[in-house]
């Protein structure tokens, strides 16, 4: 199967979106398939570290194409893809059987437009809560939250099928009118972050005073709501360490004194850091999944986020971890005074977090994903399902067990749902009162 990878973000930028296309284009390219992504050019002389998506960073053998881009105001670490011939050029000299867009908005809406004029099948990945940043940066009458909305509509109503990360994701697109949704959460490395990457000599390090370590890991941009961590950083025997960069930590670092700044961390140093956490907090109300929750899971470290968005699908209030009311900086506090009173607590959280997650693997995302490919060229082309038939595994796929030729997909990972129905009434707000009054004032 041919396919073209339409997405907003790619490495060498760092985040949730960059990530998981790469590891999408890498499973790929291990079923014998022939993707060709398609992205904003980074800004000049932009790498990534070493190691940050793995071991092996972006394959030769993938193709990628470069659109000439312009860094978004206020925010230069994000690209936006100016209009260029080079995404039609692409799509078109690729012969593509489908079109993937990854959180569609700017590069992924041309390339929907070319999709049609071509008679090509879309299928399009929502990401990205663009309503809620257009709210979260306060954008004015250029990007407002129903001009966000009346834009994801446009993208997605060109697309086969949209394929929400979560449960409360999909019930969010569904009740503002995308139709064609379904569920296709994301995979963790749980290898990569793994208890046994826990570090006393660091720990020692960064909480000198046998604090118990609490940690954040991710961008530091308004969004993501950073700032709630000011009240759990006063707490006494608690000592709240930040990782990662954004606009954000200038001010933050001025509100949170005490708290221990580490800047972005990749690769191996990144899986140490988390699993030498003792707590680790989430704080972004707007995530359609949350990836840094899941790897801290599979790090054996219980979780507090917020009960909104992806999180509600991830965390198991009371079992492995705490979900709290979103924008709500002292139940944070509250949350984090429960966990850090009781090691053997949070180590029982931490065991069912990561027994939680090992089953959902990249590979077993990847072939989700390949099944939904195939239901919808099926539908395209008039066909059944089992007459789209994909390659088998092949090299490690293969020689670790991977399923005979021909296939159509592989195993569905826990988190996976059926088609979500558009709700009867938008979706209920989290709960409140119960979360907070079950933990200690």
């Amino acid at each position: 199967m041919r396919v073209v990878i339409v997405t907003e973000s790619f490495p060498p930028e760092v985040n949730g979106v960059a990530h998981s296309v790469l590891r999408t284009a890498e499973h790929l390219l291990r079923r014998g398939h022939q993707p060709l992504v398609v992205t904003p050019a980074p800004a000049r002389g932009a790498q990534s570290p070493a190691h940050t998506f793995g071991a092996g960073g972006v394959p030769d053998e993938l193709p990628v194409v470069r659109v000439p881009s312009v860094p978004l105001p206020g925010y230069p670490q994000v690209r936006i893809a100016l209009p260029s011939r080079r995404l039609a050029a692409a799509i078109q000299g690729h012969r593509p059987d489908l079109v993937h867009l990854a959180s569609p908005f700017v590069l992924g809406a041309r390339g929907a437009q070319v999709a049609a004029r071509l008679g090509l099948p879309v299928v399009a990945v929502y990401q990205t809560d663009l309503a809620g940043y257009a709210h979260a940066y306060r954008a004015g009458r250029g990007l407002g939250e129903a001009a966000a909305w009346h834009r994801i509509r446009s993208v997605h109503s060109l697309a086969a099928r949209t394929l929400a990360p979560s449960t409360p994701a999909a019930q969010d697109l569904t009740a503002h009118g995308v139709s064609r949704v379904q569920l296709w959460p994301r995979g963790v490395d749980s290898a990569r972050f793994h208890p046994r990457h826990r570090d006393e000599a660091l720990h020692r390090a960064l909480a000198p005073g046998g604090e118990v370590l609490v940690g954040y890991v991710g961008r530091l941009a308004p969004e993501k709501r950073v700032d709630l961590l000011a009240e759990t950083a006063t707490l006494p025997g608690v000592r709240v360490v930040v990782i990662g960069d954004g606009p954000s930590a200038p001010g933050l670092k001025a509100a949170m004194p005490g708290a221990v700044f580490l800047g972005r961390r990749t690769g191996e140093e990144l899986a140490r850091c988390f699993a030498t956490l003792d707590v680790f907090v989430h704080t972004g109300p707007l995530e359609t999944f949350c990836q840094t929750i899941q790897e801290a899971m599979a790090s054996g470290v219980p979780v507090i986020g917020p009960a909104a968005g992806g999180p509600l699908d991830l965390v198991a209030h009371h079992r492995t971890g705490l979900l709290v009311p979103p924008r709500d900086g002292a139940a944070v506090a509250r949350a984090v005074t429960a966990l850090a009173g009781d090691a053997e607590l949070r180590a029982a959280y931490g065991r069912a977090g990561r027994a939680e997650v090992t089953a959902r693997t990249w590979e077993a995302v990847g072939d989700l994903l390949l099944r939904h490919y195939a239901e919808v060229l099926a539908e395209h082309r008039g066909a059944t399902v089992a007459d789209v038939v994909l390659p088998a595994p092949t090299g490690a796929d293969a020689a670790a067990g991977g399923a005979a030729a021909p296939r159509t997909a592989g195993p569905v990972p826990p988190l996976v749902a059926a088609p979500v129905p558009p709700p009867a009434s938008p979706p209920a707000a989290p709960p409140t009162a119960p979360l907070t009054e079950e933990l200690p004032a």
